[in-house]
């Protein structure tokens, strides 16, 4: 899932918005943003064509407007090479920025660090207090995290059973957030942390929150990872990673 291109629309746009205020379309891609196109903004193109950069049912799309200005056509435009022009200008125009805004809202959700606060490399993951296969990435990621090269931050949820949000809610509200898990983490099944019966309504905003993010990115189970590689881009992992992965999300030991 390259640049995590399916989600990248499931949240404001914002950005669009802005954009296509400041820039009046001509009427063949007015007429496609009437279809339901969400135009981000324009780009140069050859041949004479205007290149547009929109967004479709939860995927980057790219537009050419004529040289007469009359018709549009949709779709990638390739060179004599067979280089793919479109691919650049929409990684500039809609993911990354995208991409962006996602990062960002999870900057601002209710986490809970795990790691040095300056470590160079920073991982995102929604995370259930009863979630074997988290704590299965949390132990997978103790090296990185030991050497100060990483730090995780975990997105409180509850989805599992029944007393996660209790759990997560018991964690959140803990006077020490990071020891609390890691005394839950690195206990395993034999965790002691209890389920709060009643959740303060401070704490319960949170974990809505935390839950409202992990609805508009269309994800239904944890541990769902989010990193940035080696080019800045935001990619996603599904549940805990296969070893030959572990790399990529967390760097070099």
């Amino acid at each position: 899932m390259p640049h995590l291109r399916h989600l990248l629309t499931l949240l404001p746009l914002t950005l669009a918005a802005s954009l296509a205020h400041a820039e009046e379309w001509p009427a063949p891609i007015k007429q496609i943003e009437a279809k339901g196109a969400k135009i981000i903004g324009s780009f140069d193109a050859p041949g004479g064509l205007k290149g547009y950069a929109a967004q479709y049912q939860n995927r980057g799309m790219a537009l050419y407007l004529t040289a007469d200005g009359q018709h549009v056509l949709a779709g990638n435009l390739y060179d004599a090479k067979g280089n793919d022009l479109s691919t650049a200008p929409l990684e500039k125009l809609v993911y990354a920025p995208m991409a962006k805004e996602i990062w960002a809202k999870m900057e601002q959700s209710s986490w809970i660090q795990d790691g040095d606060k300056n470590a160079p490399r920073t991982v995102y993951l929604f995370s259930d207090p009863n979630c074997p296969y988290c704590n299965m990435f949390w132990e997978q990621a103790r090296p990185w995290v030991k050497a100060g090269k990483v730090q995780l931050r975990h997105i409180m949820v509850g989805i599992i059973r029944e007393d996660s949000p209790g759990k997560s809610a018991a964690l959140l509200a803990s006077n020490d957030t990071a020891k609390a898990l890691e005394e839950h983490e690195s206990a395993g099944k034999a965790s002691k942390l209890k389920a709060l019966n009643k959740i303060p309504a401070q704490i319960q905003a949170k974990l809505d929150a935390n839950m409202k993010l992990m609805e508009e990115l269309e994800l239904s189970a944890t541990p769902a990872i989010f990193y940035l590689d080696d080019k800045g881009q935001l990619q996603q992992q599904q549940g805990a990673p296969s070893p030959d992965k572990l790399g990529k999300i967390l760097g070099s030991k």
